[in-house]
């Protein structure tokens, strides 16, 4: 039985966790994970190996989560850097960074945005591989 690494970023009111080592775990490893991010209310990302949820803790709280719940994992901090990256003007994210937004919203406006800050939203979609 594998161990999941996971790679805890924070972000403003909520928190993604990539995890590095997903096609190393097996089945019921993964639907044990996704069940646990289900549970409170997260997206789990397979295409990119990550999962948000919509929650702000640090750290140590989320270490101390996992240690309560019954996933077996390493925890990794992996805050992003954060300096001089522009904030989104608009919408319900409006005045957050781009580096903050959620895969999910910001997979939506590579989809649906063609304002003037599409360049900066294909720059962090490239950033984050998504």
């Amino acid at each position: 039985m594998a161990t999941a690494i996971l790679a805890f970023t924070p972000f403003k009111t909520s928190f993604k966790v990539y995890v590095q080592n997903l096609e190393l775990l097996s089945v019921s490893d993964i639907q044990e994970i996704e069940e646990f991010v289900l549970a409170r209310k997260g997206i789990f990302d397979f295409n990119t190996y990550s999962f948000v949820i919509q929650k702000k803790i640090d750290f140590f709280e989320f270490e101390k989560l996992m240690q309560e719940s019954s996933l077996h994992v390493r925890c990794i901090n992996a805050p992003l850097e954060r300096a001089d990256n522009p904030r989104i003007g608009f919408g319900e994210y409006k005045g957050m960074q781009y580096s903050e937004l959620p895969d999910s919203y910001l997979l939506w406006l590579r989809g649906n945005y063609s304002g003037m800050d599409k360049s900066l939203i294909e720059k962090e979609c490239k950033r984050r591989r998504i």
